[in-house]
């Protein structure tokens, strides 16, 4: 944790909001009694939205347009033939490493 005193952080807010954001904390301190502390924030202290946008901002997540095209919901799932089993199936595609 860097130590900061309150002249140094208003001279140099941007860059010590920068290394915050980048994982650094900071220990305000006035005449050398502590007064703050920054903090870098958490994925739990952000809203879903927030996370959201992160990861959109990351190239991780896509946003899809809000329209799903209708013959994936007309479609029916295409069935099994008669005496098998969608988790047999399964269980043998894992053994055999397909």
């Amino acid at each position: 944790m860097k130590k900061a005193s309150v002249s140094e952080t208003k001279n140099n807010l941007s860059a010590i909001l920068r290394q915050v954001r980048e994982g650094e904390s900071y220990l305000i301190v006035d005449r050398g009694n502590p007064v703050a502390r920054l903090d870098p924030v958490t994925a739990e202290d952000k809203g879903e939205d927030q996370r959201r946008a992160d990861l959109e901002r990351r190239g991780i997540l896509r946003r899809g347009l809000g329209k799903i095209r209708k013959e994936i919901v007309d479609t029916a799932p295409p069935s099994l033939p008669k005496n098998v089993s969608a988790l047999a199936l399964l269980l043998d595609e894992r053994e055999t490493g397909r």
